[in-house]
């Protein structure tokens, strides 16, 4: 089959274990049933004496679960287990603290300054020239394979970007790669073993989001143009720990990713490419390599304990 993700004698890699269990499985459940786990969850943390910064957290953690522009505090409330005075009170202050802000009547968001933090929170987690050296191992270990770093795009959760590479000597216009392909192709996450690897640990609201949009014109003959079929496909992505694609994103081009994982959320994925008449089929050798260089990204971007604790 031209892009299932099955390949024998592979596991998850060690860069994903530890997190599939907090990953949903993506099965097309209504929105209310998968919130209600969390909801429950939330509800048992203010019975066991949860104090006023965990409920903090609980609502600003609610506005990335739920997804969407703007909730109001009985959306939130509702999703988090808290009551609906104090998820006001709280929105209230993150107004003056410049953490919500209110966009329309009794409606709220987060500010961007919450992307500030987040951007201080990657700061020196990863360095051009050790992503160079991860990449170009990959690219020994797989026979002159080009060796691609995706990252989730900083300015739309849904989508994805590439940061770094290592192609040796190619040049990408005559190996038929042009800046249509990057910017349009292999920006979506329906698209390439890289796309769908992503995709499958990011949380449902915004897999939703990814699922209503088209294929990209561009796309290669092997790309998922069914949402069934492609959601299956993300199983098979968490089950192995790496995705398998045969001419997703341009014909005549197969490839293999894994995930890069950052404290159990979804960052990025590493690609190797080879064109089909050199990889017709990706051998286990190929699916190792690459699992191996998302695992060492995923290392440098792990929380490590501070010196002085055990």
């Amino acid at each position: 089959m031209g892009n299932s993700t099955t390949a024998s004698g592979s596991s998850a890699p060690a860069a994903a274990s530890g997190t599939t269990g907090t990953v949903r499985r993506a099965t097309g459940r209504s929105k209310t049933a998968r919130q209600a786990p969390r909801s429950a969850s939330a509800a048992g943390s203010r019975a066991s004496g949860s104090g006023h910064a965990e409920r903090v957290f609980l609502v600003q953690t609610a506005f990335a679960e739920l997804g969407g522009s703007a909730h109001g505090p009985g959306e939130i409330a509702e999703f988090t287990g808290l009551d609906d005075s104090v998820v006001y009170r709280i929105l209230q202050s993150g107004i003056y603290q410049r953490i919500f802000e209110r966009v329309d009547r009794g409606l709220y968001r987060l500010r961007t300054s919450a992307a500030q933090l987040a951007f201080t929170a990657l700061d020196h987690r990863l360095d051009g020239a050790t992503s160079q050296t991860v990449l170009r191992e990959l690219r020994m270990a797989t026979d002159g394979g080009l060796a691609f770093l995706y990252m989730v795009a900083p300015f739309s959760g849904a989508q994805r970007q590439c940061v770094d590479m290592a192609v040796g000597d190619s040049d990408l216009a005559e190996l038929g790669m042009t800046p249509r392909d990057v910017l349009s192709v292999t920006r979506s996450l329906r698209t390439g073993a890289s796309g769908r690897t992503i995709l499958a640990y990011l949380p449902d609201v915004l897999q939703q989001r990814v699922l209503a949009e088209p294929v990209p014109e561009q796309a290669g003959p092997g790309v998922f143009r069914d949402n069934d079929a492609l959601l299956r496909s993300l199983e098979e992505v968490r089950d192995l720990g790496h995705a398998l694609g045969y001419e997703e994103c341009m014909a005549g081009w197969n490839s293999c990713a894994a995930p890069i994982m950052w404290d159990g959320a979804i960052m990025g994925a590493v690609l190797l490419l080879k064109l089909k008449s050199e990889m017709p089929v990706v051998p286990d050798g190929v699916i190792e390599a690459a699992k191996e260089a998302a695992a060492e990204f995923s290392r440098y971007g792990a929380a490590r304990p501070a010196a002085d604790q055990p």
